[in-house]
């Protein structure tokens, strides 16, 4: 088989395999009732009754986990039980109990009908585990009826020391529930990755590898390197740049300072422009760290500022290690930490840039993603919508797998089942930092596995399921529309069906504005400057399949006096005066200039095409400019600076022939006037 061909299909076979069990298996998703659990206030949420719910977290490799339930003592001579409950009625021939450690305290299960009466389905025997670890499985001759829920007894006292119980399946089927965990294996897994080879990688460890979106450099952390700063050589940063001629990496250099000095540094992000990197710690001016997360910039002159650090509410984090990642539009910061409500260990949680330069609270975003083990790593892909992370809660390979999970809406807390990314990427070990460009071709990530020397960075090429959302960058400069000059200025993206936005600066002298947005979705741009008129573009890249450049200049009309201008984007429905609320923010910034110059007046123009009746449409205009004009007194406009004009259709501005032409005539104007 051709190379490529087997291993883009050894990675999507793999990823398919959860999402296409031999069988339907329903796993508890609800916990009834419950005898006991532990709890420990200096922990978190482990060994909760919570961890019973959903696939298993460590199979197939058991192990003693704060992943599982585990009853509040671990001799109880009373008993212990748990109910749990599925997400319907369904008749049951098979349950599986994931009996993660302490296995064999389990005296009978019984199903609850739709009436909660009990069905026994098993009873078991002293001595019925093989194993300290198993799957204790219950195969029913004919399946049963519908049952609601599932109860577990236990007497704990028939294996000395906690029992942990992982997750609980039933199935309608006789092949066995396991086979639904299954996971691909691929003997000729290593051959598909791609070492970096002596440029990136060398005898001491090499880390959390962070593509630029464009793909061009790679900056990565090294660990001990005699060419790091200081004597006790803590971590520090070290950047490649592609090499398009000979389509390598060149040899890595250490960045500079001050973004590395004595102390442990790291790369957590690039923004999509390459102009703001995210850091790991917060630097101090005397040159010591402290736990948090910083930002620098580009400066005019090239080199990059002194970190700032970011002010996160109600911040703190148990663990001494946390790991960041800025969305694209640099207003959600996704972070590992460990607080009092982790589900155990690291979880990842989310915060949003607040106005006043702070971010909020961080947000936990979930059990569907967040284990009883420690999540890590997390890189927010270029679509700001595909997310990677490390964990050695959900099933995998080794003891630290990496996993792939998608936003499914705009809170950032709703997220899809994680899939682990197959044996191409991960192996029996520690695996992490997974990191992607925006062309979404090649991913990097460190392993241990036949590295060099500690652990090295590695790349593979994606396959599809893997990728992130295809993605268009957008590139270009602001200018006069007059004088065709470049002009400092903010850009503001939105999405056109959601409520995703972005800023974008443009700064001349930093070369061009530059963002990325996912294909599928349409947005709009709409360049923001005092003293200018801005019209509103609105894009459509949907029908495009693979990763695009597209160079677009925004213009801009400065408002002068006298000059009569369009208001762009003004909308009013079809024969109608009312004002449709998606003009308001045009409105508004009009409402600014007449608030920033206290001496200038306005006249508002409204105008109609020449459908319909004379009379009616020259009603109708200056109806139109009535209503603008209530809205700009509402902001606090004097009205006596406000003066309106309808023509109806009187006064085109393009032919009447077509209705794509007609649509032009439909508009208000304004002209600015002095005192």
């Amino acid at each position: 088989m051709n190379l490529k061909i087997r291993f883009i299909f050894g990675i999507f076979y793999c990823l398919l395999v959860f999402s296409l069990p031999a069988q339907r298996v329903r796993w508890a998703n609800k916990v009834i009732s419950v005898s006991s659990e532990y709890a420990d206030p200096l922990l978190g949420l482990e060994f909760r009754s919570l961890h019973i719910l959903g696939k298993p977290s460590k199979y197939p490799t058991f192990s003693n986990s704060p992943s599982a339930w585990q009853s509040l003592t671990p001799d109880n001579p009373a008993g212990e039980y748990i109910i749990v409950s599925f997400d319907s009625l369904s008749k049951v021939k098979q349950v599986a109990i994931f009996e993660n450690f302490g296995a064999g305290s389990i005296v009978r299960v019984d199903g609850l009908d739709e009436n909660n009466k009990l069905i026994l389905l098993k009873e078991f025997n002293p001595g019925y585990a093989q194993k300290s670890a198993q799957v204790t499985s219950i195969n029913l001759p004919t399946a049963t009826v519908p049952l609601r829920a599932i109860k577990i007894s236990m007497n704990s006292e028939r294996i000395k020391g906690y029992s942990q119980i992982d997750a609980i399946g039933i199935s309608d089927s006789d092949v066995p529930i396991e086979e639904s965990l299954k996971l691909n294996k691929d003997a000729n897994a290593y051959s598909f990755k791609e070492n970096l080879g002596k440029e990136i990688n060398s005898p001491y460890n090499e880390i959390c590898p962070v593509i630029s979106p464009d793909g061009k450099k790679l900056y990565f952390t090294r660990w001990k390197h005699p060419s790091n700063m200081g004597k006790n050589k803590n971590q520090d940063i070290w950047v490649s740049n592609w090499q398009a001629d000979t389509k390598s990496w060149a040899k890595a250099e250490l960045f500079p300072e001050p973004i590395n000095n004595d102390e442990n540094n790291a790369v957590c992000g690039i923004s999509p422009n390459g102009k703001t990197m995210l850091l790991n710690n917060v630097y101090r001016n005397d040159g010591q760290m402290e736990k948090g997360v910083s930002m620098s910039f580009l400066l005019r002159t090239g080199d990059w500022s002194f970190p700032k650090a970011l002010k996160i509410l109600n911040f703190k984090n148990k663990s001494e290690f946390s790991e960041y990642s800025l969305a694209p539009n640099g207003k959600i910061l996704v972070m590992t930490t460990e607080m009092k409500d982790s589900f155990g260990g690291k979880d990842i949680y989310v915060s949003f840039w607040k106005n006043d330069d702070s971010w909020t609270e961080p947000r936990n975003i979930g059990q569907i993603v967040n284990t009883g083990e420690s999540e890590s790593t997390p890189f927010i892909a270029p679509d700001g919508v595909t997310m990677y992370f490390s964990s050695s809660g959900h099933v995998g390979y080794g003891n630290n797998d990496i996993f792939l999970t998608r936003r499914l809406d705009d809170t950032w807390l709703n997220w899809s089942e994680p899939e682990n990314l197959g044996p191409i990427v991960n192996t029996a070990q520690w695996d992490g930092y997974f990191s992607v460009a925006a062309q979404g071709d090649y991913a990097y990530f460190s392993s241990v596995e036949n590295s060099l020397g500690a652990e090295d960075i590695y790349r593979i090429k994606i396959p599809e399921k893997a990728k992130p959302l295809t993605l268009i960058q957008m590139a270009g400069q602001v200018l006069n529309q007059d004088s065709q000059e470049t002009v400092a200025a903010k850009i503001l993206v939105k999405s056109v069906a959601g409520t995703d936005s972005l800023w974008v600066d443009y700064d001349p002298y930093l070369g061009d504005y530059s963002f990325m947005w996912p294909a599928k979705k349409a947005f709009t741009m709409q360049v923001v400057k005092d003293g200018y008129i801005c019209r509103l573009e609105k894009f459509d890249y949907s029908s495009e399949r693979n990763f695009k450049n597209v160079q677009r200049n925004l213009l801009i009309i400065p408002i002068q006096l006298n000059k009569q201008y369009q208001i762009p984007n003004i909308n009013f429905d079809q024969s109608k005066a009312e004002l449709n609320p998606s003009s308001y923010e045009e409105l508004d910034k009009i409402v600014k200039i007449l608030q920033d110059n206290t001496n200038f007046k306005i006249l508002l123009e409204g105008h109609t095409d020449n459908q319909g009746d004379w009379n009616e449409n020259m009603k109708l205009s200056q109806e139109r400019v009535e209503n603008v004009k209530i809205y700009i007194v509402s902001k606090g406009i004097s009205a006596n600076r406000v003066r309106v004009k309808g023509w109806g259709g009187t006064k085109p501005m393009a032919s009447n022939m077509s209705e794509e032409r007609r649509k032009l005539n439909r508009r208000v104007e304004f002209t600015l006037q002095g005192d």
